[in-house]
């Protein structure tokens, strides 16, 4: 069941979410530069980053999907780590392309994923029914 609203709350909640986008890369970023972080702090941060990047693409659906979505997405960038084609190699080694696609297979990545997904799901979910996000 998809949800409902006009073309003006619906772009006022694309803009929530790109704010959410704009605040979570800087995030991110900066959670590289701290030695006492884990890197999968990172790596939730870069997932809670893809749902809000796909709630704007699917800001009609139900967050679920969304959540699926971004499993799915992040899952199989994950597992794309595995393949050692020359072009993709030499991709992966840009900063552009170190960002998106990473860099090395690590299972931990994917439990980094689901807590991610699932912290930025329940916190949309909670914005979305309070009204924080209309």
């Amino acid at each position: 069941m998809k949800e409902r609203g006009t073309k003006g709350a619906l772009a006022k909640k694309r803009i929530c979410y790109l704010m959410a986008v704009g605040a979570l890369i800087p995030l991110g970023l900066m959670s590289r530069r701290v030695d006492w972080l884990l890197d999968q702090v990172g790596d939730m941060l870069w997932t809670m980053m893809v749902f809000c990047c796909w709630r704007i693409l699917l800001v009609r659906s139900r967050l679920e999907r969304v959540a699926v979505a971004t499993l799915a997405f992040s899952f199989l960038v994950e597992f794309q780590q595995l393949v050692r084609w020359e072009w993709l190699v030499g991709l992966r080694s840009t900063t552009l392309g170190h960002l998106v696609l990473g860099q090395g297979f690590l299972w931990l990545d994917l439990v980094a994923y689901v807590l991610g997904t699932l912290l930025i799901y329940l916190l949309a979910k909670m914005a979305e029914r309070d009204g924080i996000i209309r």
